[in-house]
C-alpha cells in the first residue's frame, strides 16, 4: 500500500472518529500517531512525535495564546462592553435599525480586544437582545445581528485563530494581524450596510430609538477611550517593534486588568472566572495544536500535501478555479465543524497548495480564516446561532438562522472583494513592513 493511499485512509479514519464524537484534537493526534506508525514504525512514532510535541509546547511563541485569551476574558467578565454599547447607541440608536447597527459597532470594538467569537456573541447578546426586545425589534434582525456581529471576534485582530494558523505555518503573527485589519473593518461595514438596507426596505423590523443630544454623544465616548487605547497600544506596539507578540499579549492582559480596576468593575469572582476560562480555552487550543502537530507530521512523511500541490499546479485550469474548489471545501467544513478545529486539521493540507498556486501566504490565510468563520452562523453547526438560542430560548432556531442568513450575503460579498482586490489584505503589511 502506497504512502498516499495511507494518507487518504488516515484522513477518512480521522473523519470517522469525529463522527463518533471524539474531540477534534484527539482525533488528529490518534490518526496522526497510527498513520505515522504504519508509514515509518511505532518506535519512530513514539520518538519523533513526542519530541515534536514537546518542542511545540515549550516554544516561547506559543505562550502568546493564553495572554491574548486572558485579555479578552478580563474584558468579557468585567463588562467593558456596556460602555461600548452605550456609546454606539448614543450615536446611531436614533436611526432605523439603529440598535442592530449599535450591536454590530459595539461587537467590532469589543472584538478588537477580545479575539473570540463565542465571548463576543455571549457578551453582546446579554446586553443587546433585551434592549432590542424592549424597543420592538423583529427577533430575526435582533438575533441575526448578535450572531453575525460575534463572528468579528475571530476576524478582527487580535484573533486566537490567526495566532494558531501563524504558528502552524510559521508565519509572522504581526503581519497576519495587520493584514486582517482592513478585511475586518470591511466586513463590519458590510454588516452595517446590511442592517441599513434591510430596515430601509422594512422599517418595522428595527424601529428607530430616541435621539441623543450632541453633548450626551460626546460624553459617551469617554467609555470608549480605555478599550481603544488598549487596542492601539497592543497593535501599534507590535507594529512599532516595542514588543514581541507574546509581550504584546502580556501588555494587553495587563492593560485590560488596569482598565477594569480603574472602572471599578473587577471583583474577585469575575477575576477567578476569567482565569478559569483562560485556562480552559488555552488547554483546548493547546490540545488542538498538539493534534495538528501529530497529524501534520504524518501527512508530511506521506508527502500528500506536496503531491496534491504538484498535481493541482499541473492541471490545465486557472489557479482561480482550484481556489474556488478550496473555498467550497472550507465553506462546507466551516459549516459542519468548529472554525478553529477545521482550520487546524486542514491547514497542513491546503496551505502548501495555496502557496504552490502562487497565492500570497498572508492573503490566503486571511481569506480562509474569513471563509471558515462564516460557518459560525450557518447551519447545521452555527455555534454563534446556538449561543444566541441559549440567550433567548423562546425564539425558534429557524428564526435565528433566517436572521443570520441576511448577513451571510455580506460575508459572500466580502470574500468576493478580497479575491478581486487582494490589496485589501496586502496593502497594510506591504506598507508597514
Amino acid at each position: 500500500m502506497s504512502d498516499i493511499t495511507l494518507a487518504v485512509l488516515g484522513i477518512l479514519f480521522m473523519l470517522l472518529l469525529m463522527m463518533l464524537r471524539m474531540p477534534v484534537g484527539f482525533t488528529m493526534f490518534f490518526a496522526g500517531f497510527v498513520g505515522f506508525s504504519l508509514v515509518v514504525s511505532p518506535r519512530a512514532a513514539y520518538s519523533i512525535l513526542s519530541t515534536d510535541i514537546w518542542q511545540t509546547f515549550s516554544s516561547y511563541s506559543l505562550s502568546v495564546i493564553p495572554m491574548f485569551v486572558l485579555m479578552g476574558q478580563i474584558a468579557f467578565r468585567t463588562g467593558v462592553t456596556e460602555s461600548l454599547y452605550d456609546a454606539a447607541y448614543k450615536w446611531v440608536g436614533h436611526m432605523k435599525g439603529g440598535m442592530a447597527a449599535t450591536t454590530i459597532a459595539a461587537s467590532t470594538a469589543f472584538a478588537a480586544i477580545c479575539g473570540s467569537n463565542i465571548a463576543t456573541t455571549a457578551t453582546m447578546g446579554t446586553i443587546a437582545l433585551p434592549e432590542m426586545k424592549k424597543f420592538g425589534y423583529n427577533t430575526m434582525l435582533s438575533t441575526g445581528s448578535v450572531a453575525a456581529g460575534g463572528t468579528l471576534g475571530v476576524v478582527i485582530p487580535p484573533s486566537v485563530v490567526l495566532i494558531i494558523i501563524a504558528i502552524q505555518t510559521e508565519q509572522s503573527i504581526i503581519r497576519l494581524f495587520v493584514g486582517n485589519i482592513i478585511p475586518g473593518i470591511l466586513l463590519s461595514g458590510l454588516f452595517l450596510l446590511t442592517v441599513i438596507l434591510v430596515c430601509f426596505k422594512n422599517p418595522l423590523l428595527g424601529p428607530a430609538g430616541p435621539r441623543s443630544a450632541f453633548k450626551t454623544k460626546m460624553v459617551s465616548l469617554l467609555g470608549v477611550i480605555g478599550p481603544l487605547a488598549l487596542f492601539l497600544l497592543v497593535i501599534g506596539g507590535l507594529y512599532a517593534g516595542w514588543f514581541t507578540p507574546t509581550e504584546g499579549g502580556s501588555v494587553g492582559a495587563f492593560g485590560a486588568l488596569l482598565i477594569a480596576l480603574l472602572m471599578r468593575k473587577l471583583t474577585w469572582k469575575n477575576f477567578n472566572l476569567a482565569i478559569m476560562d483562560t485556562l480552559r480555552v488555552s488547554a483546548m487550543v493547546l490540545i488542538l495544536v498538539g493534534g495538528a502537530v501529530a497529524f501534520g507530521r504524518f501527512l508530511t512523511v506521506t508527502r500528500l500535501p506536496y503531491v496534491l500541490a504538484d498535481w493541482a499546479v499541473g492541471l490545465p485550469v486557472q489557479p482561480l478555479f482550484i481556489l474556488l474548489v478550496v473555498i467550497l471545501i472550507y465553506l462546507v467544513g466551516g459549516a459542519v465543524m468548529d472554525a478553529l478545529g477545521f482550520l487546524t486539521l486542514s491547514i497542513p493540507i491546503f496551505f502548501p497548495l495555496g502557496v504552490a498556486l502562487g497565492y500570497d501566504p498572508i492573503w490566503f490565510t486571511v481569506l480562509i480564516c474569513i471563509i471558515t468563520t462564516m460557518g459560525a452562523i450557518t447551519p447545521p453547526v452555527g455555534v454563534n446561532a446556538f449561543i444566541v438560542k441559549g440567550l433567548v430560548p423562546e425564539v425558534p432556531m429557524e428564526q435565528i438562522f433566517k436572521g443570520v442568513g441576511i448577513f451571510v450575503v455580506a460575508y459572500i460579498l466580502c470574500i468576493v472583494l478580497l479575491i478581486v482586490f487582494p490589496q485589501l489584505v496586502l496593502f497594510l503589511p506591504n506598507i508597514m513592513f
